[in-house]
C-alpha cells in the first residue's frame, strides 16, 4: 500500500479506537445522569439515523468540495464531538452531540470509501477495503477494552476518559492531513453501465457536473438494494446473539465472551486474506463465503445449542462478514467509476442501504423471534441468506457483461 492508503488505514484504526472508547463509556454515563433503558437506547442509534438522512447530500457535497477536503472536515468536526462529551451534562446536550455526530458520519463515510477506491490502486481495491475495515474492527474491540481499564483505574473520570477519545481522534486527523493526497483530476466516462446507454457528451457543464448521469440511478438502485439485502440478513443477530447463546444454548457470561474474543482473532487474519483473493479475480468465490456463512451459522444454532457449535456458528457469520467487505468495496468503486464526478454520492446511495439493513435485520429477527419461535425466524434467514446471493450473483454477471466506457477528461 502506498503512504496515503496506510494513512486511510490508520485513520480508520485510530477513529475507531476513539469511538470504541465513546460507545463503551457514553451509555454509562448516560446512566449515570438519569437516563432510562430507552433514552440511552435513542441516544446510541440516533446518529446512525440522522447519518442515513444526510448520506445524499453530504456525498454531493463531498464530491463538490472535495473528498480530501470533506474527510478531513469530518474528522476534524467528531474530534470535536468528543471534546463536547467533556462538558455535556443535561440529555439535550448528549442528543445534540450525537446527531452533530451523524452529520460528520454522514460526510466521512462517502469521502472514506471514494478515497479508498482512488488510492487503494485498481489492483488491490479488494485489499484495500479488507485492510481498513480489518483495522476498524479491531481497532473497536480495543476501544471497548481501553475504555473499561480507564474508567477503572480513574473511579469512573469519564472527562478524562472522553478527552483520551479526543486525542486519539486528533491523531486520526494528523495522520490523513499530512499523508492523503490532494484529489486526482476528474475523468468523465461517456457511456452508462446499464445496456450501455449514454451518459453525458464529452465535459460535462458546470452547473451539471455534479448531478448523478441519466441512467445510472436504477443501477445505484439495485445496488442499495443489494447492499440493504446482504447486511440486513448478516446483521439480523447483532444484539440478539448475547441472548441466543445464554438463554438459548445455556452458555454463560465467560462462554459467551470468549466466543466473541476468538471471532474477532479470526476476522484479524481472514479479512486480509479475502481482500487478496477477491483482487486475485476471485470475487464471486469471497461471496459465496458471505452467504454460506449466514446459512451455515443458521443451521449450526438451531442443531447444536453448545459452546462448540455456537463458537462455530459465531466464526462462520463474522467470517462471512469479512468476506463481504472487500467485495462489496470493489463492487462499490466499479459502479462509483462510471460517474467519476459524483463517486462520492454514488456511494452514500449505496451505503444508505448498508445503514438501513443493519437497522432492519435485528428489527425482523426480534420479531420473527417473538412470534413465531427462534427456528423460524432462522429459517427465514437461510432463505434470505439464499435469495440475496442470487441477487448477488445476478448484479455481479450484469457488471461483468458491460464494456468499460471511454473516458474523456473533464479538465
Amino acid at each position: 500500500m502506498n503512504p496515503a492508503m496506510i494513512a486511510i488505514v490508520a485513520e480508520g484504526f485510530l477513529s475507531r479506537l476513539s469511538f470504541g472508547i465513546i460507545s463503551f463509556a457514553l451509555p454509562i454515563y448516560a446512566h449515570r445522569l438519569g437516563f432510562s433503558l430507552f433514552e440511552i437506547g435513542v441516544l446510541m442509534t440516533l446518529n446512525q439515523v440522522v447519518a442515513m438522512g444526510l448520506k445524499p447530500a453530504m456525498g454531493w457535497v463531498a464530491d463538490h468540495v472535495g473528498l480530501k477536503r470533506s474527510f478531513t472536515i469530518s474528522i476534524g468536526v467528531r474530534s470535536l464531538i468528543a471534546l463536547c462529551l467533556v462538558v455535556a451534562q443535561s440529555p439535550w446536550q448528549l442528543y445534540a452531540i450525537k446527531s452533530v455526530h451523524g452529520g460528520s458520519k454522514a460526510l466521512r463515510d462517502p469521502a472514506a470509501n471514494a478515497l479508498i477506491a482512488e488510492q487503494g490502486g485498481k489492483k488491490a481495491i479488494a485489499s484495500a477495503f479488507a485492510w481498513y475495515h480489518t483495522a476498524k474492527i479491531m481497532a473497536g474491540s480495543m476501544g471497548k477494552a481501553i475504555a473499561g481499564i480507564l474508567l477503572t483505574l480513574t473511579a469512573s473520570n469519564f472527562s478524562f476518559v472522553f478527552n483520551i477519545a479526543f486525542l486519539l481522534s486528533l491523531l486520526s486527523l494528523y495522520s490523513v492531513v499530512r499523508y492523503v493526497k490532494a484529489d486526482k483530476p476528474k475523468e468523465v466516462h461517456s457511456s452508462a453501465l446499464v445496456n450501455a446507454e449514454p451518459l453525458q457528451s464529452s465535459v460535462i457543464e458546470d452547473e451539471n457536473r455534479y448531478s448523478l448521469p441519466p441512467g445510472s440511478k436504477s443501477v445505484i438502485v439495485s445496488f442499495s438494494l443489494l447492499s440493504f439485502a446482504i447486511n440486513g440478513t448478516a446483521e439480523m443477530l447483532r444484539g440478539l446473539f448475547p441472548i441466543l447463546a445464554t438463554e438459548y444454548a445455556g452458555l454463560s457470561e465467560a462462554q459467551t465472551g470468549l466466543i466473541y474474543t476468538i471471532s474477532t482473532v479470526i476476522v484479524l487474519f481472514s479479512g486480509p486474506i479475502f481482500g487478496w483473493f477477491a483482487d486475485q479475480g476471485r470475487q464471486d468465490l469471497v461471496l459465496l463465503v458471505r452467504s454460506f456463512g449466514n446459512i451455515l451459522s443458521s443451521v449450526v444454532y438451531i442443531l447444536a445449542p453448545n459452546l462448540v457449535g455456537f463458537a462455530i456458528g459465531k466464526l462462520s457469520d463474522d467470517t462471512g462478514k469479512a468476506a463481504f467487505r472487500p467485495a462489496w468495496g470493489t463492487m462499490m468503486s466499479h459502479v462509483a467509476s462510471y460517474s467519476p464526478q459524483c463517486r462520492a454520492q454514488t456511494m452514500s446511495w449505496m451505503l444508505i442501504g448498508e445503514d438501513a439493513g443493519a437497522i432492519a435485520g435485528p428489527i425482523l429477527a426480534g420479531l420473527l423471534w417473538s412470534s413465531w419461535g427462534l427456528t423460524a425466524m432462522l429459517g427465514v434467514r437461510v432463505l434470505l441468506a439464499i435469495g440475496t446471493e442470487v441477487y448477488t450473483v445476478y448484479l455481479s454477471r450484469s457488471l461483468d457483461g458491460v464494456h468499460q466506457p471511454k473516458i474523456v477528461n473533464s479538465r
